[in-house]
């Protein structure tokens, strides 16, 4: 399935709700990434990950700061592997693939991804900020 044909079938939701799971998202997100410049990839990708829950008649399950953050994630990661193919990128970077109890835990609290400020807005990740900022002054 190529990155454009994904896209368009998400788009005109011919995708059933119940099929559309955390690993299909990841892939969606990396189709947009890799047809588009990053910030016009995630302003579709929001946009068409709003319109699929609506369609559904379910808007409280799109979350902005899970949305956003992982990916963000995706994006950091296909340059760095520099992964231009789905195949290529599922399979160097498993832990993006993985909901429950997934890569996000590293950086949010579960009472922070709960919030309804995270589900509304991006929420910058705070777990381990106060470690990470009083490190450099302990050295």
């Amino acid at each position: 399935m190529t990155n454009q044909y994904l896209i368009r079938h998400f788009e005109t939701n011919s995708v059933p709700g119940d099929s559309f799971h955390h690993a299909d998202h990841v892939r969606l997100a990396f189709a947009y990434l890799t047809e588009y410049p990053t910030l016009d990839a995630l302003q579709k990708f929001t946009s068409a990950l709003k319109n699929f829950a609506a369609a559904r008649n379910k808007p409280q399950l799109y979350h902005e700061t899970i949305t956003c953050a992982y990916f963000f994630l995706i994006r950091e990661r296909m340059v760095r592997d520099q992964a231009f193919n789905w195949e290529e990128f599922a399979r160097r970077n498993p832990d993006l693939l993985i909901w429950k109890n997934g890569i996000l835990t590293r950086y949010y609290r579960e009472s922070t991804l709960k919030s309804d400020l995270a589900r509304n807005i991006f929420v910058l990740p705070d777990r381990g900020l106060e470690l990470e900022t009083l490190a450099p002054a302990i050295k």
